[in-house]
């Protein structure tokens, strides 16, 4: 390798303040993995195709979700409102207990796959796992999409991550 090309190595921590420049919807992922719901907060999350209707998802791969989703091969997807916040918090918080983590939170099971979606969310999608790939400490979970829904106002805000942050992206005011 010549020394003007690049190494393709930088610090860890100035790439993450660098993608913390990228304002990200914040989505809840919940799959099911011998009977017991697994959930995680996903901002790496976007469509892929329109047909056939694609979507993906980056899971870590040191975290229980991880195992959880491949095993199940269906999952689903919420698009959190400005509004739910805290849900966003419990589950991006690593450790906590599977048979309670859903305990005062509006749930309703997935049509198709059974997978919980959050009452409330500005949208959600339940997918068939379409095939996944390595991303380095990440796998790339790309789901064919097999039902949606979208929540019934346009005034509530999405919730975005944005320089090391939760913020609000305020919605249809009219």
């Amino acid at each position: 390798m010549s020394s003007t090309e690049p190494s393709g190595s930088v610090p860890a921590a100035d790439f993450r303040v660098a993608l913390g420049k990228f304002a990200a919807g914040i989505t809840i992922m919940s799959t099911s993995q011998d009977g017991v719901a697994h959930a995680m907060t996903a901002n790496a999350f976007t469509s892929v195709s329109l047909d056939p209707p694609l979507v993906l998802v980056c899971v870590d791969k040191g975290v229980r979700m991880h195992a959880a989703v491949l095993d199940c091969g269906y999952w689903a997807v919420s698009v959190l409102s400005a509004a739910q916040q805290p849900i966003a918090y419990r589950f991006a918080r690593s450790g906590r207990d599977l048979y309670s983590q859903f305990d005062g939170i509006g749930t309703t099971a997935g049509p198709k796959t059974g997978c919980l979606v959050v009452d409330g969310a500005l949208s959600w999608l339940e997918c068939r796992t379409w095939a996944t790939y390595d991303g380095g400490d990440h796998t790339i979970v790309v789901g064919e999409v097999l039902s949606l829904g979208n929540g019934e106002s346009t005034a509530d805000g999405a919730l975005v991550y944005y320089s090391r942050g939760y913020r609000e992206l305020p919605g249809d005011r009219a």
